[in-house]
């Protein structure tokens, strides 16, 4: 029994010491923060000029070593000469590389490493709806130009945003040219 009241003692005696010491504590806490009021300093805004970025450099790349390692070209801006396959809408509305179908157009090109005619579906390209409209006579095999920045590697894929299009060489024109 006395070895039951020593321990009971010591229970308490540490129950007492740790509230005392805990309230000390937050008394020394709130003493400390009785200082006088602060005045609010009072800024003037401050106009700067947004920081001007210099351009992305163009890298001129073959679309097969772009899908092989799409990690090397991200956030970069890339240009690639290809063979036009068509319009689509592979890649939109997916959420970890979003460009809206209401929006954006998609396109694919040929692979250039078969005979057979097969796009390369690993690269999505995408374009502004207005900017597809303008081209939207051209025809598979037509020989086209553009850049544009790689913004996703999602999917293991390469992801670009297409800022610059141009037509090379059409067969719709070719065939026109012929039959004069």
């Amino acid at each position: 029994m006395k070895k039951f009241n020593i321990i009971s003692l010591v229970f308490i005696f540490i129950v007492l010491v740790g509230i005392t010491s805990s309230n000390l504590s937050a008394i020394g806490a709130s003493a400390k923060n009785t200082k006088a009021p602060v005045k609010p300093v009072v800024t003037t805004p401050v106009t700067t000029k947004p920081a001007v970025s210099e351009p992305i450099p163009c890298v001129e790349v073959n679309s097969l070593a772009l899908v092989k390692n799409p990690s090397v070209y991200l956030n970069k801006k890339v240009k690639i000469v290809a063979k036009f396959d068509k319009f689509s809408s592979l890649g939109l509305d997916y959420q970890p590389a979003l460009r809206s179908s209401e929006k954006y157009i998609t396109f694919l090109i040929k692979r250039e490493d078969v005979q057979n005619d097969i796009p390369l579906s690993e690269l999505k390209n995408f374009m502004k709806r207005e900017v597809a409209e303008k081209h939207i006579d051209l025809e598979t095999d037509d020989v086209i130009e553009y850049s544009g920045l790689v913004f996703s590697d999602a999917l293991g894929d390469a992801w670009l945003d297409v800022e610059d299009f141009k037509v090379i060489s059409s067969k719709s024109k070719s065939n026109e040219n012929a039959s004069k």
